[in-house]
């Protein structure tokens, strides 16, 4: 099971030019009992849609193979913050530029595919995520 603790290895892994990111990260909060993931997440958001305007397939093919896995193997924090966290942050359409949400899902597999659109369920009706 992917904790917390450990769910930014794989994803540094995949994606190392997110390394500087999360270095500076880590260095603002270290100060911090208990890192506020969530927000590393939506600076994870910003590269990714820059990924995506970049057209660098191969990173984010890397990356959103990492969100399956959390998605799949992540404990009850590591799920909810590929979903709220991640997931919300790359639908907000404030921080696109040159690119849209949707052209993400083809790089969607299929559970990460499932809480996207639960989160567009959410924002469209108000229907509650739910982890079944």
């Amino acid at each position: 099971m992917i904790k917390k603790e450990e769910m930014m290895s794989p994803l540094l892994e995949a994606c190392p030019a997110f390394r500087p990111d999360w270095d500076e990260f880590l260095k603002e909060w270290s100060r911090e009992g208990d890192l506020p993931v969530y927000l590393a997440l939506s600076d994870l958001a910003r590269h990714l849609i820059a990924a995506l305007a970049a057209r660098d397939v191969d990173v984010l093919r890397r990356a959103f193979a990492v969100i399956e896995r959390w998605h799949l193997e992540g404990d009850e924090y590591v799920r909810e913050a590929a979903t709220v966290g991640l997931l919300e942050d790359l639908q907000n359409t404030n921080l696109h530029v040159s690119t849209t949400p949707v052209e993400f899902e083809p790089f969607l597999l299929p559970t990460s595919l499932k809480f996207w659109r639960k989160v567009e369920r959410f924002w469209e009706n108000g229907e509650i995520i739910t982890d079944d």
